[in-house]
């Protein structure tokens, strides 16, 4: 422990997140979440302060979260920080993947920052940008676009499990 889930918005870090800690008997700690509930919405947060100031407090917020007993669910942008990446090479680090075409659906509707203007073609650009991080920290890469949350819970306790 802690059990780390990575990958671009949409992948599923939250909803096998929170199906994980509960196989493991672990919390669950969402990043993102943390970072609503102590700063406001993030949406909010880049308007009114921009990427530069939302990312120093992600750092702050995933720093305290990997020193917890617990499965954590990483912002998708957590990885540019070289300290974060830095304290993932000691984790068990999942990288949750998703084709471009399931997760259109999944953020349909959404209140992104980061996708708000250029849609799915954005987040293709920013997954692109972001996937030699994602690859450096994962020690074990689902492609979560056509699997089941249960069969993915069970890969991720039997790889975990392993590793002890």
């Amino acid at each position: 422990m802690p059990i780390v889930l990575v990958g671009p918005m949409g992948s599923g870090k939250s909803r096998v997140g929170g199906r994980l800690a509960a196989s493991v008997g672990a919390p669950f700690v969402d990043t993102d979440q943390r970072i609503v509930e102590r700063y406001g919405p993030i949406d909010e947060i880049f308007a009114r302060e921009g990427e530069e100031y939302f990312r120093v407090i992600e750092r702050e917020v995933v720093a305290e979260a990997l020193r917890e007993d617990a499965v954590v669910s990483l912002g998708g942008g957590a990885v540019l920080d070289a300290d974060t990446r830095d304290d993932l090479e000691r984790l068990a680090v999942v990288w949750l993947q998703v084709s471009p075409e399931s997760v259109a659906p999944r953020l349909a509707g959404g209140n992104r920052p980061l996708i708000a203007e250029g849609g799915i073609e954005r987040w293709v650009d920013i997954m692109q940008a972001r996937r030699p991080l994602y690859e450096a920290v994962a020690g074990l890469t689902i492609d979560t676009s056509r699997r089941s949350v249960a069969r993915i819970v069970d890969e991720i306790t039997e790889w975990a499990g392993a590793r002890a």
